[in-house]
């Protein structure tokens, strides 16, 4: 399983750089020279990139790959996603952290038991995680915080939610 730790968002420059949204808690170890990573095209055509350099600019990474070597080949890169093996990722020193992944598809279910969704995937907003839940149909985004999401038990599948009063309702 593959995934994703960035998005080519533009060229950048006229030798080829990339202005790559980061996707991953880890940019210096994901985008370190020498890094190679999957990239896939939009239209699910993919190859391997080399990072032959990598620096902070405005928020998003530049980065300069071996395979990408002119503003035009930087043109053609754009909109594809930066993958890596989930078998290639270490494991998470704190109990507290997640990968994405690994709550994508968990059962979501209310303190009582009662089953309300499935994560569908986790959401990076600027005011923190949000998890996207499947609830019938229609998606709900629920804050990522302990106060809400008290118990994430990967190994037996499921997130316990303690939303507040209306964050699960149609209206909410």
């Amino acid at each position: 399983m593959e995934v994703v730790v960035g998005r080519i968002a533009k060229a950048h420059g006229i030798r080829g750089e990339l202005a790559v949204d980061v996707r991953t808690d880890s940019p210096d170890e994901r985008f370190a020279e020498g890094a190679v990573l999957a990239a896939r095209h939009r239209d699910g055509s993919t190859r391997s990139l080399t990072v032959a350099a990598a620096r902070a600019h405005s928020g998003r990474l530049l980065v300069r790959f071996e395979e990408v070597r002119s503003r035009d080949e930087a043109e053609q890169a754009r909109g594809m996603l930066l993958l890596v093996d989930t078998a290639d990722l270490p494991p998470a020193d704190d109990p507290d952290e997640f990968y994405d992944h690994e709550l994508e598809g968990l059962r979501a279910e209310l303190t009582d038991g009662t089953t309300v969704g499935t994560v569908r995937e986790i959401v990076h907003a600027p005011g923190g995680e949000l998890l996207s839940l499947d609830r019938e149909g229609r998606t709900v985004l629920v804050p990522f915080v302990r106060a809400i999401v008290p118990v994430v038990d990967v190994a037996a599948g499921r997130v316990v939610l303690d939303p507040p009063e209306g964050l699960l309702d149609e209206t909410g």
